[in-house]
Formats: structure tokens, sequence, C-alpha cells
């Protein structure tokens, strides 16, 4: 199988996220240019994090525009396999990839910290290697980190089984005292109806290897690559 990794002007975490990849994973991948519209060959595709065109206007909303995202919708709407990490996460949701809206953090500031987060649904491509319910302490970095979508699309992605990570305290209760941003529902990734899109706003690829502090985020990546062997 092979990644591609996307890089939008203002991306910060691509090199991030193709280290883990080639280094720590093993896996075969390459960078792809926000202008390139052939995309031929890949199985999986990450938007990575970062500051795209500045956060200019809404996080992610001209990012959404440039040339290679018309590639991706199609890739996606083929089947293909999507991760979208922070600004990549808000990207796909301008786009219109995955349901909902970021909105500014509850406390109108920039958040960088370890938090802590449950996984709520292991059953998709990128969380077989998880157990339900285990509590995985990823770092976020975001101002735009407050995930909103209205009353009735909360509830189908609720009903679906699409909410994958919620913010928890370190013993795993979904409360207001684990909610770092303000979410609804405490939700920090969420998946597509199909399972084949992933956004959320952690950052798996800052803990993938020991050298880094953690390697809770590793298993992200391990699952989508023994999901496509």
């Amino acid at each position: 199988m092979k990644f591609g990794v996307i890089i939008f002007p203002g991306s910060n975490c691509d090199r991030d996220c193709f280290r883990v990849i080639k280094d720590v994973i093993g896996a075969d991948v390459s960078f792809i240019w926000h202008k390139d519209r052939d995309i031929k060959g890949f199985d999986c595709i990450v938007l990575p994090g970062g500051f795209s065109y500045g956060d200019y206007l809404r996080t992610g909303s001209i990012a959404r525009f440039s040339p290679v995202m018309e590639e991706v919708e199609k890739f996606a709407s083929a089947g293909g396999y999507l991760i979208g990490i922070c600004n990549g996460f808000q990207i796909l949701l301008e786009a219109g990839l995955l349901p909902g809206a970021m909105i500014r953090n509850r406390s109108l500031k920039f958040i960088c910290k370890h938090i802590n987060v449950k996984v709520e649904n292991n059953a998709t491509p990128f969380t077989k290697k998880y157990k339900s319910g285990e509590v995985l302490s990823i770092p976020i970095a975001h101002s735009d980190g407050n995930y909103f979508a209205d009353s009735e699309t909360i509830a189908r992605i609720e009903d679906n089984g699409q909410v994958v990570f919620r913010y928890s305290t370190s013993g795993g209760v979904v409360n207001d005292e684990g909610n770092p941003n303000g979410s609804i529902n405490n939700i920090a990734g969420i998946v597509s109806a199909n399972k084949r899109v992933l956004g959320m706003m952690p950052h798996p690829e800052r803990c993938s290897e020991e050298l880094l502090g953690g390697i809770d985020g590793r298993g992200i990546f391990e699952s989508i690559t023994e999901h496509l062997k």
C-alpha cells in the first residue's frame, strides 16, 4: 500500500506524518503538492496539520479550494481512505467530506498540550489496533478545535457510530473537565458514514515514537496499514 501526504501552503506537520509513515510504520509514502492533479496510485491520503493559507478567512476554507482537493473529493467518492489531522480535519469539514464545522475554542485561546482521548469506536479501519474504551494521551495544538454541528447531525453521527474519539479525563470519564475546547459531546474525532474518512483534532504523528515521549498515536497509522494489506 502507499500513503500520500498533501502539502498545502502553511502545512507544518507534513514531514512529521511522512517520517512516522516511512520510518516508524515502514510503509511507502510520497508527498503530494497542493497544485497536483494526479493522485493515482495512493491507497490512503493524509491531510496534515498546520496553518494552510495562514488560516485566513476561516481555518481550512481556502485550502478547500486547492486544485488537489478536486482530486481528493473524487478519491473519497471512489472509496479511497483519508486521514485529516487538525488543520487537515478542518479542511475535510470545509470540503463537506465530513459533517459539521469547527469554531473557536471556548477559551478563545490557542491550546497546545497533551490531552486524554477515549476510543469510542474501534471497529473502523483507523482504530482497530486500539481497545474500545482505551484512553490515549495525544497532544493538541489549535485555536479552532471546538467541534460543532446541528442537533440532527449530532444525533445521526452518534447513532451511526461515527464518533471515534472523545476528550475525557485520564480515567476515561467523558465530562466537561476532560473537554479542552468545548466540543459538543466532547467529540475529538469522527469518521464518514462509510468509515473511510477520518478527521481528528489531536496529533497522532506527534506521539508515535518513544523518542517523542509516547506511542499512543501510532495505532492510527498501524491500523490503516494493516487494514489495507
